[in-house]
């Protein structure tokens, strides 16, 4: 058995479980290996987001159909979440289980353009049936000898002018669908640290930093306390 193959497949069944478990289906859904004739229809609505990290993959969900319950209880509200956007915190719960790196946007592609012989596939399930289903096509890195410093820095500086976006995050919170449709001028929502902690300071998504939030002429700022070492952001 080629145990690099084997890792991956580790690694992909950690990112369905964690998949599985933020999916707004009515039900709950367990992630297993999909048997070759369980697929996805080709024409199904496939949610996809490319992610960059040390090996590079595209994060698939076919979860439309499972969730169209929950997202209908809520079209009439004025929050009323897209499936895209319903999908999209499992998209990234996948993500970090494949590794440090970034996850690019949500798009929407069929499902035979992204489900094929080279994507490792699981079937979400509740009690035996198939509601979703969860993949990752990894794309495979170029062998070559591993670049020197010189020439990491170098290829860095073409890099120096590109704008990316930096978010600081005082806390989170995780809601069911429900109460986030529910969500009216003047709701109040507990985040997950307590007053005082750091602020993690994000950059596209990935954790780089933590600081305190201060004021600075009437807007507001970050003042970094602490620099997040690479293995842990």
């Amino acid at each position: 058995m080629n145990p690099t193959a084997t890792a991956g497949s580790a690694t992909t069944a950690a990112a369905a479980a964690a998949a599985a478990a933020l999916v707004p289906a009515q039900v709950p859904l367990a992630a297993v290996p999909a048997a070759a004739d369980d697929r996805p229809p080709a024409d199904a609505v496939a949610r996809v987001a490319s992610f960059v990290g040390a090996a590079g993959a595209d994060v698939v969900l076919v979860a439309d159909a499972a969730i169209a319950d929950a997202l209908a209880a809520g079209a009439a509200a004025p929050a009323g979440l897209d499936a895209a956007d319903a999908l999209r915190p499992a998209l990234e719960a996948a993500s970090q289980a494949l590794g440090p790196g970034v996850l690019g946007a949500t798009r929407t592609e069929r499902a035979e353009e992204v489900v094929g012989p080279d994507t490792e596939v699981f079937a979400l399930q509740h009690d035996g049936a198939t509601l979703a289903w969860f993949g990752v096509r990894r794309r495979e890195q170029p062998a070559g000898p591993a670049p020197t410093d010189a020439q990491r820095h170098a290829g860095m500086r073409v890099l120096y002018d590109v704008e990316m976006t930096l978010t600081a995050e005082i806390g989170r919170a995780r809601l069911p669908v429900r109460q986030v449709l529910d969500l009216v001028p003047g709701s109040v929502l507990e985040l997950d640290r307590t007053a005082g902690s750091p602020a993690d300071v994000m950059v596209n998504g990935r954790l780089v930093a933590r600081g305190e939030i201060v004021v600075i002429d009437e807007s507001y700022g970050v003042r970094i306390t602490e620099i997040v070492p690479a293995d842990a952001g």
